[in-house]
């Protein structure tokens, strides 16, 4: 007898409402969307032709973070919040390269999400992918799966990997990251990929084009996403836009920002360490 084919798309799933994950897997030309996601993917080429670019910008951000974090810093579990759909090269994968022993939660609201992270983690004893929205930290940090696999005695990587932008001031996002922050152990790292507002058009076309298409993205003065971090120490060279941001080589040469292209100014990249 056959199996019965699995439930699609999964329980919880409304394929004509696009989801940030499932956008972002389009954008990067995956196969994990739907037509809503897809025409929206269209709506961020609209608005900024580079929208693949700053995405893949984003993606290469967070690999070197990860890299910092587990190799330069010996941290060995990470929480990784609003992971997205898996791609190349994943959180697990870019640390576990460095300490195959990591243990990596990825967080994420989609359930398509939870239903390909499963597939693909199932034989995968120090990774796992649960589902719980960043707005309700404390949901996150009680979660029963988060809870087995991570150790809050010791120091965590806490990745915020372009998703706090999506949080409205009025939702008070730096609450909500001192949520996460406030159980973490001393040594702990807080990472960030954020849209700066320097004036720059492409900026404000890549927040436009979110807004239009997710209902939120915001870009923000450079000075209001460094409050974000909530006064901990930087990791040098601080909140830097992601092709001047090398932590574990924080003194190589890097490109003027006058120099980079308008949407290679779109993100910054930063990694603070709790005292």
């Amino acid at each position: 007898m056959n199996e019965a084919a699995p439930e699609w798309p999964p329980p919880g799933i409304d394929p004509d409402v696009p989801s940030t994950a499932r956008v972002y897997d389009a954008i990067l030309g995956g196969r994990d969307n739907f037509k809503a996601d897809r025409e929206a993917a269209d709506v961020f080429m609209q608005h900024i032709p580079q929208a693949r670019e700053c995405a893949l910008l984003n993606r290469a951000a967070l690999i070197r973070g990860v890299q910092y974090m587990v190799r330069s810093a010996g941290i060995d579990q990470i929480l990784d919040i609003g992971c997205g759909l898996p791609t190349k090269q994943n959180t697990h994968e870019a640390a576990q390269e460095i300490n195959p022993e990591t243990r990596v939660v990825y967080v994420d609201n989609d359930p398509m999400v939870l239903s390909h992270g499963r597939a693909l983690l199932a034989d995968d004893r120090t990774t796992t992918v649960v589902t719980a929205d960043l707005r309700d930290p404390a949901g996150i940090l009680t979660n029963p799966e988060v809870r087995e696999a991570i150790d809050f005695g010791r120091p965590v990587g806490l990745m915020l990997i372009g998703m706090i932008m999506q949080i409205a001031e009025d939702e008070r996002p730096d609450d909500i990251i001192a949520a996460l922050m406030e159980p973490l152990a001393s040594g702990s790292h807080l990472f960030i990929t954020s849209w700066p507002d320097t004036g720059d058009p492409a900026q404000h076309a890549l927040s436009r084009a979110c807004l239009e298409t997710l209902g939120n993205g915001w870009c923000r003065p450079v000075e209001r996403i460094e409050r974000h971090f909530l006064g901990m120490p930087l990791v040098a060279p601080g909140l830097e836009f992601v092709p001047r941001w090398f932590p574990e080589d924080p003194g190589r040469a890097v490109p003027e920002v006058a120099d980079m292209e308008p949407y290679e100014r779109t993100q910054m990249a930063g990694i603070a360490v709790k005292p």
